[in-house]
């Protein structure tokens, strides 16, 4: 097996990030990182020929319905389960044009904004990771 890559959108408004909640489906879920039940930032896998950046914004829109007007690299995460392997590189975006809609809700059930202080025991690993990186200023440990 190989390592597939990800990518992850951390939107941030007024100290708030949103986060959506997961399938607790595993097969609706989508996720072979396990985190079905899970809040998680927008996000997905990288197509073949796709930039990165243009993978994130592509995953917000699809997600969210949001429109990224500029992404920032964020993070760099190595996740790894049993049974799946993922790189994912997570973005910030600050400014975005559109309304939060539920564009996948066989996937994710509804999004929420969360404080920054104040968030969900169950967060999807990799977004839990990449909140993590973010408050404390590293890209890549």
């Amino acid at each position: 097996m190989k390592p597939g890559i990800g990518v992850g959108v951390m939107v941030l408004k007024d100290n708030k990030i949103l986060l959506g909640l997961r399938n607790p489906d595993k097969v609706k879920a989508s996720s072979e990182l396990q985190g079905q039940g899970t809040w998680t930032m927008p996000g997905g896998k990288v197509e073949f020929m796709e930039k990165l950046v243009d993978a994130a914004k592509r995953e917000l829109e699809e997600e969210t319905s949001l429109k990224a007007t500029d992404l920032k690299l964020l993070c760099i995460s190595d996740d790894m389960t049993e049974t799946a392997h993922y790189v994912t590189v997570g973005f910030i975006v600050n400014n975005y044009t559109g309304e939060v809609k539920t564009m996948e809700p066989e996937t994710i059930l509804e999004w929420r904004w969360f404080d920054l202080d104040d968030l969900p025991t169950n967060l999807y690993k990799p977004s839990q990771k990449c909140i993590e990186k973010y408050k404390q200023g590293i890209v890549y440990e």
